[in-house]
């Protein structure tokens, strides 16, 4: 074996976390599997002073199923009004940032995470996830590395996000292509709206 691939063995070997991440992580997972994932299905406020505790920055109205799984929750923000439905992923090495009213639902994929393949000794990248206010994240779908989900946007059903999300409009597929603008019915007259 050469020197520079010894080399190049060992960097990747090494891991990219400090020993307090590597406890928090330890810790969360241990809260998380337990504590977390055997709470009632409706004791919200219960999970969120959990993912206080461990950093995460939760609005007093924001509501995450006991079966998310969630990696790093110091690192995840969730605003007011908005859910993350069960068997969701949050995969926050990364800041992940979701906004008031947004939906993420069941089973969807969130991936602050990933590793820079232009090097071989393929170091960790955290980049962020934003989603603004009023998405959806439907079922299944997968939000990539430093996607920006804008206000209002639908990422469709299984539809997978490498790239920004243009605001009020519905995206499927993938890679995910816009399909049509985001419309709202209007109310009749004297139903209030």
């Amino acid at each position: 074996m050469t020197e520079e691939r010894e080399d190049t063995m060992i960097e990747r070997r090494s891991s990219p976390y400090s020993t307090g991440e590597k406890l928090g992580r330890m810790l969360w997972g241990c809260a998380q599997s337990t504590l977390f994932r055997f709470s009632f299905h409706n004791w919200y406020g219960f999970r969120r002073a959990l993912l206080r505790l461990f950093g995460a920055k939760l609005h007093d109205t924001a509501n995450v199923r006991r079966t998310v799984l969630i990696e790093c929750p110091w690192n995840l923000a969730i605003g007011s009004e908005s859910s993350v439905g069960d068997r969701a992923i949050l995969y926050c090495l990364g800041r992940v940032t979701i906004g008031a009213r947004v939906t993420v639902s069941q089973g969807a994929h969130l991936c602050a995470g990933s590793h820079d393949s232009r090097r071989a000794t393929m170091p960790l990248l955290r980049p962020p996830i934003d989603i603004e206010d009023d998405a959806w994240i439907a079922a299944d779908a997968f939000v990539g590395p430093k996607v920006r989900v804008k206000e209002g946007a639908i990422l469709g059903a299984r539809a997978v996000a490498l790239e920004d999300l243009e605001p009020w409009s519905i995206y499927l597929g993938n890679p995910a292509a816009r399909v049509r603008a985001r419309e709202f019915e209007r109310r009749p007259a004297g139903l209030g709206g």
